[in-house]
């Protein structure tokens, strides 16, 4: 018997969502929410501040910037005279990507721009450092003094047969000698590698090795939250085993314990001066000649020496000093980080020497012997200026207000921080501080591969966000975009060598190993400075 099929249901119609309530009004956040989830201040210049600033109005910022933007050449090269040239430039930047020289036929000395030429005037007798040693004494070099005690170490360079283009170590505590030395090194035309003196042994032994260093300038030690770091010790332990291209340490005496003293090798810094005078003509160097080489720390692999040429360099340490920093001749400016770092290279030293500007150099810790020492420092010397790291302003936030408050810091007109992107809640504490004492806060980003702000604000007209960075990460200003174009890269066994090299006659005629990169401009006011990485 057939049976027939069931009929299939007709299809159900689907059903029409039901409407959706009513969003509900976001819960007001708390304000730790707001500080970490919905950052959207603004912390803009003070109109009394802005109209004394370098850059006074958004509209002379834009003109600025859509000139260095259109006509680098003309931006760069008027900012460019007002350093001391030797032999002037004939064309400001020779770029063929991802190669540039920049001042092209110019010579110029960084000591010379940094001393000499602020000799002929007021600026003689005028504070170019002031320094105070963790345990508590106190020196003020004056331009005048400072260029006398740089003359001399430069011809006790000289007497141990350092020469243009040579190699120099320095590994010293945070004492007025170690800018010395630096000062003295670009004097004579040899590039330093300054070394942050809280590495090893086998830091310095690396660093020797890979850049051929012939002489190392050190101390005794120095000191640290109270204890005596052993920086000589640290050096013989580096040159032990007679595998070494240094056949010269200088020593200068700074904490006075009992050291080993290699007869043949070891000098002391204060005997040397004796054989010498303060009369030490400065030598004349090509606008991309190299000027100092700084390592990477090593945190990520094998530490990278980025190899720094000098009118470029020169000429963005100056002019960010001037227009981030504001500074005046007025100013007592205090950049707190180590003359290890490039940030110690550029903003303690050769710029604000370059402007002729007053530099306070600090030897210890922020906490030692108690959590105010670096308030008391900024209150006993009338600091203006004060640039520092987030590292350090969190610091002070967990140290508590009441430390701040037992000092008066109506001297501060300008703060500014620097490193790591800085977190909304210090940028809030910074903010604090500012409004009780009527300064203004800046912020810039920096890295070891730049030798200043690659990325800053003008202090005079940027506002200044808290917004928490989102996205991938930028490398402190550089596009992700654009360095690739810069930085191409071959392997070579555990190395990475370099493919670019740049036609300057003296990185071409360095050893095979030197490489050399050119960073390019980036769109906006920032200063050229060319680099060249070694492998």
């Amino acid at each position: 018997m057939s049976q027939k099929k069931a009929a299939k249901p007709a299809p159900k119609k689907a059903a029409k969502p039901a409407a959706k309530p009513a969003a509900k009004a976001a819960p007001k956040a708390t304000s730790k929410n707001q500080s970490l989830m919905t950052e959207n201040r603004l912390f803009k210049p003070d109109a009394a501040f802005a109209k004394k600033a370098r850059v006074s109005s958004m509209a002379q910022y834009k003109k600025m910037y859509d000139e260095s933007i259109k006509h680098p050449d003309k931006f760069f090269g008027r900012e460019a005279k007002e350093l001391l040239w030797s032999k002037p430039f004939t064309k400001v930047l020779d770029w063929k990507c991802p190669n540039a020289k920049w001042f092209v036929g110019g010579k110029l000395n960084v000591s010379e721009n940094c001393l000499d030429r602020h000799l002929d005037g007021p600026r003689k007798s005028k504070a170019a450092i002031i320094w105070e040693g963790e345990p508590g004494e106190k020196r003020v070099i004056t331009y005048q003094q400072l260029h006398r005690d740089v003359c001399r170490f430069a011809n006790v360079l000289k007497r141990h047969k350092v020469k243009k283009g040579d190699r120099v170590i320095i590994y010293m505590p945070m004492v007025p000698e170690a800018a010395i030395a630096m000062l003295a090194c670009t004097r004579i035309g040899a590039m330093h590698s300054v070394i942050f003196g809280g590495f090893s042994a086998e830091s310095i032994k690396d660093r020797v090795q890979d850049s051929g260093a012939s002489l190392i300038i050190t101390a005794d030690g120095g000191y640290r939250r109270g204890a005596v770091v052993p920086l000589k010790k640290n050096v013989d332990d580096a040159l032990k085993g007679g595998d070494t291209p240094v056949k010269t340490v200088i020593v200068f005496k700074r904490t006075g314990q009992d050291i080993h003293i290699e007869e043949g090798r070891d000098v002391w810094w204060h005997r040397e001066l004796e054989y010498v005078d303060a009369k030490c003509p400065a030598v004349a160097m090509d606008a991309e000649s190299p000027l100092f080489i700084l390592y990477t720390s090593g945190s990520t692999g094998k530490p990278k020496g980025i190899l720094h040429t000098t009118g470029g360099y020169l000429l963005h340490a100056q002019m960010t000093c001037k227009y981030v920093f504001d500074l005046r001749d007025d100013d007592v400016y205090w950049c707190t980080a180590d003359i290890g770092w490039v940030t110690g290279h550029t903003y303690m030293v050769y710029g604000p020497l370059a402007l002729g500007a007053t530099s306070l150099m600090f030897e210890g810790a922020p906490n030692w012997p108690e959590n105010d020492r670096f308030w008391k420092i900024i209150e006993e010397y009338a600091v203006t200026v004060f640039y520092t790291a987030p590292t350090a302003i969190r610091a002070f936030m967990k140290w508590g207000d009441e430390w701040l408050k037992k000092h008066d810091l109506s001297s501060l007109r300008l703060l500014g921080t620097v490193g790591e992107p800085i977190n909304p809640a210090s940028m809030s504490a910074s903010s604090m501080i500012s409004a009780r004492k009527s300064a203004r806060m800046n912020r810039a980003s920096s890295s070891s591969r730049s030798p200043g702000h690659p990325c800053c604000a003008a202090s005079g007209v940027t506002k200044i966000a808290t917004r928490r960075p989102t996205g991938p990460t930028l490398k402190a200003g550089i596009s992700q975009a654009t360095e690739p174009a810069v930085t191409k890269t071959a392997t070579s066994g555990s190395s990475a060598v370099s493919t670019t090299c740049s036609t300057s006659p003296d990185i071409a005629s360095a050893p095979p190993k030197w490489k050399a990169l050119s960073y390019p401009i980036l769109p906006s006011p920032r200063p050229p400075s060319s680099v060249a990485q070694m492998r």
